[in-house]
């Protein structure tokens, strides 16, 4: 079977930028799916500036947290916040009117054989996304922070 190849990062970068610039000038009344499937607002600490970074993804909820699933639509490199949360793993999620302040980890090999599936379940797309690259997918566990 053979499968497109993956979308250009500039592509990507700028569907982004516009996609959470849409959810905030709408009060996050837009913005919220991408057709039909969930998304949520990652917002991380910048690796390099420390400055803040927002970032839409597929919402895969995950126990209390959320499941941050690092395709880049399954491109060679990884997304800018892959390096954000290595460096800075405090992050903020936010779906639809719910905001959750998470610790995110990379999840560990022997985790990947059960969240995995649960990526595609919410995003039957990460499968294919999968096929295009080299590299495994990466997948963050994000865990609510303690008060």
């Amino acid at each position: 079977m053979s499968y497109a190849a993956p979308p250009k990062r500039w592509f990507i970068r700028a569907f982004g930028i516009i996609h959470a610039a849409v959810f905030r000038l709408s009060g996050g009344r837009l913005s919220n799916s991408l057709q039909g499937d969930e998304i949520c607002f990652l917002e991380t600490t910048g690796a390099k500036t420390g400055k803040s970074r927002t970032a839409p993804l597929m919402y895969v909820p995950y126990k209390d947290g959320v499941l941050m699933v690092a395709s880049v639509g399954g491109t060679e490199k990884h997304p800018f916040w892959y390096w954000n949360i290595l460096k800075n793993p405090e992050v903020t999620v936010t779906h639809r009117n719910q905001v959750l302040r998470l610790r995110a980890r990379l999840a560990t090999a022997q985790e990947r054989p059960e969240l995995w599936p649960i990526c595609i379940e919410h995003y039957s797309p990460f499968g294919e996304y999968q096929t295009r690259t080299e590299r495994e997918i990466p997948i963050f566990v994000g865990e609510p922070v303690s008060s």
